[in-house]
């Protein structure tokens, strides 16, 4: 994006500023999907450095729910400022886009990186399962809580992959969200939970979780959703045993799931048939990060192959 694409939002973030202070460079985030994010180099005039994130919706899709997503958001930052949960500290909102050339939001920088490599998958997946249920284990007083989530699918909506050799298994798949959504005991989501949305520090012993981003999802809902989601995830990334593997990693953390078998897979295929037919949408930034070997086919292979073990 040149420089006059966004210069009414450069403007507008340089008014919320300290007085003095301004925008000294901009890079480009990779790894995002829904929106475009720059890191914001301040340059302070009291001689002390600080850095931003902007985030901007700016695809066509995203533009039309801008207003919504940006301030769900915005709440949900102000609501975890007072929690343990690593989250960045909201700067500005123009969840409209009033001001700026698209709906935008302006946040602190958090430290680490989004890690999506095959090494110490297991290690992160643990670590990814104990913050997963310290969201979920948020008290939320009833005035600030989230709307009620929204199924991404339904029976009606699944794309089952063109050529398919398994057309038996997807319609056994689709028959088990046929029915309507078990009862559940409510709890606040991220909705969208991931190795994307999470970023790590150290190596080995030192490995450690310092951010979770990307609120504009946040629901109140059964935590088998925010589970099964990361399950696809990892699934997805490293193959069916990781997927299968985080629903044990986040009962270890102390994590509440569904009793029930038949609710429990009822809440792991909604999620997993909302990636058919191939799951590339959520693989572009994938490989944009080195998993380049993620293809299309790979990805309705394990898919797939998840669909199976679930069933099984």
């Amino acid at each position: 994006m040149t420089e006059e694409d966004w210069s009414r939002t450069r403007l507008w973030v340089e008014k919320t500023l300290h007085p003095g202070d301004r925008i000294r460079d901009v890079t480009a985030l990779r790894g995002g999907w829904t929106s475009r994010m720059r890191r914001l180099d301040i340059e302070g005039a009291s001689g002390q450095p600080y850095t931003l994130v902007l985030r901007s919706f700016v695809r066509p899709f995203y533009l039309r729910a801008a207003a919504g997503l940006l301030g769900r958001e915005a709440d949900i930052l102000r609501l975890l400022a007072d929690t343990d949960v690593p989250a960045a500290r909201l700067h500005a909102v123009d969840a409209t886009g009033e001001h700026c050339d698209h709906p935008s939001l302006v946040m602190s920088l958090l430290p680490g990186a989004v890690r999506v490599d095959e090494r110490n998958v297991e290690r992160r997946s643990v670590l990814l399962a104990r913050q997963l249920a310290a969201i979920h284990g948020l008290r939320v007083a009833e005035a600030d809580r989230p709307r009620t989530y929204q199924a991404w699918t339904d029976a009606e909506r699944v794309r089952v992959p063109e050529g398919t050799a398994r057309p038996e298994l997807w319609r056994r798949a689709v028959d088990v969200i046929r029915q309507p959504p078990p009862p559940y005991r409510p709890c606040f989501l991220h909705r969208d939970f991931h190795p994307g949305n999470v970023l790590f520090t150290g190596e080995g012993a030192d490995l450690a979780v310092t951010g979770v981003v990307d609120w504009v999802e946040t629901s109140w809902g059964p935590a088998d959703l925010d589970v099964s989601h990361c399950s696809t995830a990892l699934t997805l990334l490293y193959g069916v045993p990781a997927g299968l593997r985080f629903a044990d990693h986040y009962r270890a953390a102390g994590g509440t799931l569904d009793e029930d078998p038949k609710a429990h897979l009822y809440w792991r295929m909604l999620d997993a048939l909302a990636y058919a037919p191939d799951a590339e949408k959520v693989a572009v930034p994938w490989r944009e990060l080195g998993r380049t070997d993620l293809t299309p086919e790979l990805l309705t292979r394990r898919l797939e192959d998840y669909l199976t073990a679930l069933l099984d």
